[in-house]
């Protein structure tokens, strides 16, 4: 898709993502260092002293996520409920393309491993940040769990 497409994520996992991302109108450096805004944002568009409006936070949200939904439609070779795609393109938005691409997770779907087996096993193992559990991605994964099985 060209930049400036717009998503096509379900509703269900447009509102996980925004719940778990957050909104913040002002731009903002992340812990990484990195200008961010809106619904978690990053880009050449961010920069220091922004202030962004609701619907510019929504927009930007849906032309970020044309990126990570491409990654999932052209890496996932197995049919997939529109609650699987969205709970993978939440995923894939919060780890980023190439975690998402190298994943087991990736590897066991297209293997046709049962998916509800894949989700409940594989999705838990992504909540470390410096070899520390964070209770916080430990319930973004169960939410995509629970939307993935829904």
């Amino acid at each position: 898709k060209p930049p400036g497409a717009i998503s096509v994520i379900n509703a269900a996992g447009l509102q996980l993502i925004k719940r778990w991302e957050g909104l913040r109108l002002d731009a903002y450096l992340c812990p990484a260092g990195v200008w961010t805004v809106g619904y978690g944002s990053t880009g050449e568009h961010v920069y220091p002293g922004q202030v962004i409006t609701e619907p510019e936070a929504e927009e930007l949200l849906r032309k970020d996520l044309w990126r990570f939904e491409d990654a999932v439609s052209s890496k996932v070779k197995v049919g997939l409920t529109d609650n699987q795609y969205a709970a993978l393109c939440s995923f894939a938005f919060n780890v980023g393309c190439g975690a998402f691409e190298s994943s087991t997770l990736l590897r066991r779907l297209n293997a046709g491993e049962p998916k509800e087996r894949v989700f409940r096993e594989e999705l838990p193992k992504w909540c470390k940040a410096n070899g520390q559990t964070l209770q916080g991605l430990l319930n973004r994964r169960n939410d995509e769990i629970a939307l993935a099985l829904s």
